[in-house]
């Protein structure tokens, strides 16, 4: 795979919606189409598109050691609902020993860079291990989600990690994703009823209040663009 490859993929994946898309893209690469799930709405989503299609890509989610119990809860009835096998990859054991034997077990709300550095080894580099080898890399973003996430397109190049990175529901507003969720008794995250609507690992993450942007409970004491580093936008896409 290529940065030549997708310009003819856009071309294709542009007229088709997100269920076909995905249908796609499993009959054309297979399993080095990765879904990475992080288990939010949009993720069940994707999910459920997989599942009641019988897709071959594969689904992986990424465990920081951190994530809340009702995430955990949310990944096991996931499993048994769709019948699908998630992958999980977890952060190098040695790596998490030694930036909590340095800096102990909350320095993330010590300054922004210690914030980076703990979500490298517990997500950035993970994610590496588990786009190894992969062609296209399927995410959950949607534009409305931040001012950060509004900036990427359907389909890009993603440098870092050599691949054709496809967001099939960049254009679905939270209204919609609820909609769907509910019309097809999607299992989403209880967090949600409970003010969280984007939901990462539990000292990182708090609810909202009304009028609140989507990814204000994300590291809520930083002033930063709310993102752990495995979302770049820093790339030349074909618009």
């Amino acid at each position: 795979m290529s940065r030549d490859d997708l310009s003819g993929l856009e071309e294709i994946l542009k007229d088709l919606n997100a269920a076909e898309g995905l249908a796609y893209l499993s009959n054309q690469y297979g399993s080095k189409a990765r879904f990475s799930s992080a288990l939010g709405v949009e993720d069940q989503i994707i999910t459920h598109f997989i599942g009641k299609q019988s897709l071959s890509i594969e689904i992986f989610t990424l465990d920081t050691g951190r994530l809340f119990q009702e995430s955990y809860d949310l990944l096991a009835l996931t499993r048994t609902r769709y019948k699908v096998p998630v992958k999980i990859y977890y952060p190098q054991t040695t790596a998490v020993e030694k930036l909590v034997e340095e800096k102990g077990p909350n320095s993330f709300y010590e300054s922004v860079e210690n914030r980076k550095e703990c979500c490298f080894i517990r997500k950035v580099e993970p994610l590496k291990r588990a786009l190894a080898g992969a062609e296209i890399w399927v995410t959950g973003i949607r534009a409305d989600q931040s001012g950060n996430r509004g900036q990427m397109p359907l389909l890009e190049w993603d440098e870092q990690h050599k691949v054709i990175k496809y967001n099939p529901l960049l254009n679905w507003t939270w209204e919609e994703s609820l909609q769907f969720v509910e019309q097809h008794k999607v299992p989403v995250n209880t967090l949600h009823k409970k003010g969280y609507p984007s939901i990462g690992c539990a000292p990182c993450t708090r609810a909202i209040v009304p009028g609140e942007d989507f990814r204000a409970g994300r590291w809520s004491w930083e002033s930063s663009a709310k993102e752990c580093g495995l979302h770049e936008t820093k790339k030349k896409v074909v618009n």
